[in-house]
């Protein structure tokens, strides 16, 4: 259990990492000084080996309720400091900001407690529960003047980038869109292959798997994060949505006929699990062009494929990125929001919308009617 009450100071911290505070980059900028609270496997395989290549943060420490979790994560990365009290992190005015990776469910009480303590904030999504703890947490981003980001990094894949630009530019009018997530049943021996191994207490991963029996409410709220936040970041925002969830056993779909506040209308399904592979993409058809995205399994760390047709050029247009691991690119512009004091994108609003949409969708298939947001 994540604790945020007693105080201590950061402990163990050693001579290389008080001695690394004081460097500056070729810029002249200081990096930034972030704690990662929460070293589960999301940590892990994807915000611990993007912290050790992103060139604007220093990792000063790390906290999990498992002691021996927290040592094995900071030994494999060299952090200068392991602590199993969350107050140890928010009480130490070296650290500037922190990255919260722990369950869901601890997102909206960390991220109080760090924007209290004066830090800036990245949580995973989604940003919280409940759209009541969102919009708590907006307020207080708000007060605080601090930054929160929320964690959709697929907002920082570059193909998903261009395609938001091609929209703007030479799409024309949006008039209608298909947008999917579909989790494959062979997603498990991919993630295999591509992991390290994952240091982790019996006794956490126990109680996680009895909080994510609830299927339905769980797959919706994780895939639905992603997906939502995609079309809202292409798209802009989203008037209604008209909702069908059917389930299977532990596999469930939910179609969704979407409208935006422009007034377009589209369509967008998750699907957990479909036999062999999985997918993830988003087509949007407007009055001058339109534009197809393929959006890999994150762990891959590849931009998004993209096909492009503009009416007022005659051609399609199929554009190559080099650097394409999104979660090393949204720490870096976490990093550079927070040292410029300019916005975050995604910001604490994106992240309480796709929230709402969440909660839109789960009202719409339960009730059958159309949700007005």
């Amino acid at each position: 259990m994540f604790k945020v009450s007693s105080a201590q100071t950061v402990a163990r911290r050693n001579t290389q990492g008080a001695e690394a505070q004081g460097q500056e980059q070729e810029d002249g900028t200081a990096p930034l000084r972030l704690a990662l609270i929460g070293c589960g496997r999301i940590a892990q395989v994807a915000h611990a080996p993007a912290l050790e290549k992103a060139e604007n943060i220093r990792l000063m420490a790390v906290c999990d309720p498992s002691d021996e979790v927290a040592r094995a994560v900071a030994r494999r990365y060299d952090v200068p400091a392991a602590v199993t009290d969350t107050q140890a992190v928010l009480s130490d005015p070296d650290i500037e900001a922190v990255l919260i990776a722990a369950p869901d469910r601890f997102h909206y009480r960390l991220a109080e407690a760090a924007l209290a303590a004066g830090k800036h904030v990245l949580v995973e999504k989604p940003l919280a529960s409940t759209t009541e703890e969102c919009e708590n947490l907006v307020e207080l981003s708000r007060k605080s003047g601090l930054k929160l980001q929320v964690g959709a990094m697929k907002r920082h894949d570059p193909g998903l980038q261009y395609a938001r630009d091609f929209v703007a530019r030479q799409l024309g009018e949006v008039r209608s869109f298909n947008a999917w997530y579909r989790i494959g049943t062979i997603r498990p021996g991919v993630e295999a292959s591509l992991f390290p191994h994952v240091f982790a207490d019996a006794g956490a991963r126990q109680v996680e798997a009895g909080h994510k029996a609830d299927r339905e409410r769980y797959l919706l709220a994780t895939h639905g994060s992603h997906i939502f936040d995609t079309v809202r970041f292409l798209l802009g925002d989203i008037r209604s949505v008209t909702a069908v969830h059917r389930g299977f056993g532990r596999d469930h779909t939910w179609n969704s006929l979407v409208t935006l506040a422009s007034g377009a209308v589209g369509t967008v399904v998750i699907t957990v699990d479909v036999p062999g592979d999985g997918a993830e993409g988003i087509q949007v058809f407007g009055s001058t062009g339109q534009i197809s995205v393929d959006t890999h399994f994150p762990f891959f760390r590849r931009a998004s494929d993209v096909w492009a047709y503009s009416s007022a050029d005659g051609a399609a247009v199929v554009p190559v990125f080099a650097d394409t691991d999104a979660y090393e690119r949204q720490l870096e512009a976490f990093a550079h929001a927070v040292r410029t004091d300019g916005p975050t994108e995604p910001d604490v609003e994106d992240g309480l919308a796709a929230v709402r949409l969440i909660a839109a969708v789960a009202a719409s298939a339960a009730e059958g009617r159309e949700v007005l947001l």
